[in-house]
């Protein structure tokens, strides 16, 4: 009990360090690594992300993700599995990722979203829930250019929807 009361502090001065530290590539992704969370470098963490504080564990992100500041990722809750972020994933600035979510390779989660299901690979996403409003001919992440991003960008259409 006093073995887990102790790793409970530590994570909790790992996660508050990984908040509000420097390196996005570098310092944070270390404290996260350090709670528990599996993550496949190089990612990028922005300022005052939050992800999962009591079962680090039970959170995965892909090699070339990039979390935004102010993001919250929640992975635990009855019968929850966690939350499996893939590669080169884009998650925009306060998005929440709740629990059981599966997120495929390439998507993109808009700024400000409610993640509570699956998003396929390649996928953008935006919302409260979020749903799908686009296939991405490009990953919104690394070197690429916005304009690049926006320019493979294809609607998904809605079916019975009016013009």
């Amino acid at each position: 009990m006093k073995e887990r009361a102790l790793r409970g502090v530590f994570n909790r001065v790992l996660q508050h360090a990984a908040r509000f530290g420097p390196g996005a590539r570098t310092f944070r992704v270390l404290c996260h690594r350090l709670r528990g969370v599996k993550i496949e470098e190089p990612i990028w963490i922005g300022y005052d992300a939050v992800i999962e504080t009591a079962f680090p564990e039970l959170v995965s992100i892909g090699q070339g993700t990039e979390i935004m500041a102010r993001v919250l990722i929640i992975a635990h809750m009855e019968g929850a599995e966690g939350v499996a972020i893939g590669r080169n994933v884009y998650v925009g600035p306060g998005s929440i990722i709740l629990p059981n979510v599966r997120i495929g390779d390439g998507a993109v989660i808009a700024a400000g979203s409610v993640v509570n299901r699956f998003v396929p690979p390649g996928v953008m996403v935006r919302g409260n829930p979020a749903t799908p409003i686009a296939r991405c001919g490009v990953p919104l992440v690394g070197d690429i250019a916005l304009s690049e991003f926006q320019k493979n960008l294809r609607p998904i259409r809605k079916t019975g929807a009016r013009a």
